[in-house]
């Protein structure tokens, strides 16, 4: 993804419509890839969440996001909404919208939740500066060829019922993506032609 400009981005996400989840689900949700400009080429923005008891994803790197309100015009405008409400952006004015990859269907605990997330693809025009609410842990700007290098191609060891089962993952430095958050990003990676995105990385699970 390294040598990738920002009309290879553009034209990537425009290459084909989004996919949607086949199956029936009752409710949708929607998060924003947030790309910007950075001193090692174009970097994505990813939170942690607050550790809390209720939340299946307590703890993990995500992107921004939340579920769809009945006031909300469209999914991208949720998307818009809660990264407003988590990091204090306003996308609508601090960002050009470039595109949604496939949408995803959540999975918690190991079990499929009712719930399919669109993820939607934003550039922010200009330096901002982040609020994270209390949803929100800490934010991390990571590049994109830091992601796609071949090191940072790691398993997770995941406690289930008294054994242990692994997942692929990125590590970079304290930050381990997996999961929802790693197969949102694989969909990112995967519009990209093969040889322009570093090396592939493993399925997701």
């Amino acid at each position: 993804m390294s040598r990738l400009g920002w009309e290879d981005v553009r034209s990537a996400l425009d290459a084909r419509p989004a996919a949607r989840v086949s199956a029936e689900v009752g409710r949708r949700a929607a998060v924003s890839l947030v790309l910007r400009d950075g001193p090692s080429g174009i970097e994505l923005l990813f939170i942690r969440r607050a550790d809390h008891p209720e939340d299946p994803w307590s703890g993990q790197m995500a992107f921004p996001g939340g579920r769809a309100e009945p006031g909300d015009t469209d999914l991208r405008a949720t998307a818009v909404r809660e990264t407003e409400e988590e990091i204090g952006i306003d996308l609508a004015r601090e960002a050009d919208y470039l595109g949604a990859l496939d949408e995803v269907r959540a999975m918690a605990r190991l079990r499929p939740v009712d719930l399919a997330i669109t993820p939607f693809v934003f550039r922010l025009r200009r330096e901002v500066v982040l609020s994270p609410n209390d949803e929100v842990r800490s934010v991390h700007w990571i590049p994109l060829d830091e992601l796609a290098r071949e090191e940072r191609r790691s398993v997770l060891d995941y406690p289930h019922q008294g054994s242990t089962l692994q997942f692929p993952c990125l590590r970079v430095e304290d930050v381990v993506i997996w999961g929802l958050t790693y197969r949102m990003f694989v969909g990112l990676q995967e519009r990209f032609p093969a040889g322009d995105e570093g090396p592939g990385l493993p399925p997701p699970r």
